[in-house]
């Protein structure tokens, strides 16, 4: 864990208190299982539910001998109480207790994440009204296509996030599963009601049939999901970044007073966040690889999952909360220049309504490739004009694209002036984005 990257709300959730708590629920909910099914009575599984605890300090002491995390945890444990110590961890094996207690923390997090992507979705789709009329060029290939408006690019930033959102609800239902069905999952030495009633007790669902672990296909499906997310919010931070250099300047990250951009040329205000929430999602997307990986263990199991875990599982928690609340602060500050977005929308002179023209002449009798064989022609003149200097927009208001078209002997034959101002009508491009917003923000 960086603590540059991380928030202490997701971080105490896997710190190393709170696996042990973990450790001990799990184990406090098998004490109150076998008082339910018989084996331990009822004044020895009330003195374990009031007195168990653990010390960490005396548990990393004893580790140091045992060699055995899980070992120095019980004999810990096992210290805080009498006789009746004899009980805990009884007919379990140390995965029983560490999968069961991680799937909890898994659960956990992932609601905490789900409430990061509430927040997330609340706030574009707040800026999204707020834009959804604000016309800006459409770009394909980093090329001007046609006119959109900034509010349908946040409703395309709004789906995708909420594609993300259901994947992380399916994975905390993939994710809610224990095991107790002991050392090679056969349930030799405690009968299926156990584990049944171990997992009643902790909220979660009994794995159908497990071995030594719970599989990892499960924590890989996880894992999967927050790297989905995190590309689609990388998404968002690569188009900010792109919005926010100078030659496109049509919104930019919140720069508030006192803020340096460079060391070196104070003018800079440099898309900082969006920096960093791509560095961020490139981080959450590395764990799917190892996260893969350990699905293939050796028979019942083996360990080698083990060390992976200790590292991916807390860091993509960790990162993906910050990472989202990061995102969801830059939107909510999200400086916007409508201004420009309509002068990048003029900058190529008309070229954007091209196609507009081109549908217009088949209704005319002209065939499709001839068609774009004179819109085309004109086209490419003003790409020309503008390469030798020419203004985009004259004085008149009129655009070297229309100018151009107007002056088409063959394209007149076919248009009218009224026909061809007509195509220049930017309410054409967005008569569409109610019904379009209305089916998305439902």
């Amino acid at each position: 864990m960086v603590v540059r990257y991380s928030r202490e709300i997701m971080a105490k959730k896997w710190d190393i208190k709170a696996k042990y708590d973990a450790w001990l629920k799990v184990e406090l909910a098998a004490i109150k299982a076998w008082n339910k099914l018989g084996l331990i009575n009822n004044s020895d599984c009330e003195k374990i539910l009031k007195n168990a605890k653990f010390d960490i300090d005396r548990i990393d002491e004893i580790e140091k001998t045992t060699k055995h995390d899980v070992i120095a945890f019980l004999t810990s444990v096992s210290e805080s109480l009498g006789e009746e110590s004899r009980f805990v961890h009884y007919a379990m094996t140390s995965s029983d207790c560490i999968d069961t207690a991680v799937a909890l923390q898994i659960k956990e997090s992932l609601e905490l994440i789900l409430e990061d992507i509430l927040l997330l979705l609340e706030a574009i789709k707040k800026r999204a009204m707020e834009h959804k009329n604000t016309l800006m060029v459409g770009r394909s290939h980093g090329i001007h296509g046609e006119p959109i408006t900034f509010g349908l690019v946040m409703a395309i930033w709004y789906d995708e996030i909420l594609h993300a959102k259901d994947l992380i609800m399916h994975a905390k239902e993939v994710i809610s599963y224990g095991k107790i069905s002991g050392a090679m999952g056969n349930f030799a030495h405690a009968p299926l009601e156990f584990e049944e009633e171990v997992c009643k007790n902790l909220d979660l669902k009994p794995a159908p049939v497990s071995n030594q672990v719970i599989q990892r296909d499960r924590y890989a499906q996880v894992i999967s999901a927050i790297a989905i997310l995190a590309s689609s919010c990388e998404q968002i931070a690569v188009a900010i970044r792109h919005f926010q250099r100078t030659e496109v300047y049509e919104a930019e990250e919140f720069f508030s007073v006192g803020q340096k951009g460079s060391s070196a040329m104070p003018h800079k205000r440099n898309p900082v966040l969006s920096e960093n929430i791509t560095g961020l999602c490139r981080i959450l997307r590395s764990f799917v690889t190892p996260a893969l990986e350990n699905v293939a263990l050796w028979h019942e199991r083996d360990i080698s999952h083990s060390s992976v875990e200790r590292f991916i599982l807390p860091d993509a928690f960790i990162t993906a909360d910050f990472m989202l609340a990061r995102l969801t602060n830059l939107i909510e500050n999200l400086l916007v220049y409508p201004e420009n977005m309509m002068k990048n929308l003029n900058l190529t002179g008309g070229l954007v309504f091209s196609q507009r023209v081109l549908l217009e002449l088949p209704f005319k009798g002209i065939s499709r490739e001839e068609a774009y064989k004179i819109v085309q022609r004109n086209a490419m003149k003003v790409w020309s004009d503008l390469q030798n200097g020419k203004e985009a927009i004259n004085e008149k208001n009129e655009s070297l694209f229309l100018i151009a078209l107007l002056n088409d002997e063959d394209l007149r034959k076919s248009l009218s002036e009224e026909d061809i101002r007509k195509c220049f009508d930017y309410n054409y491009y967005t008569k569409n984005i109610d019904a379009i917003f209305a089916r998305t923000f439902k």
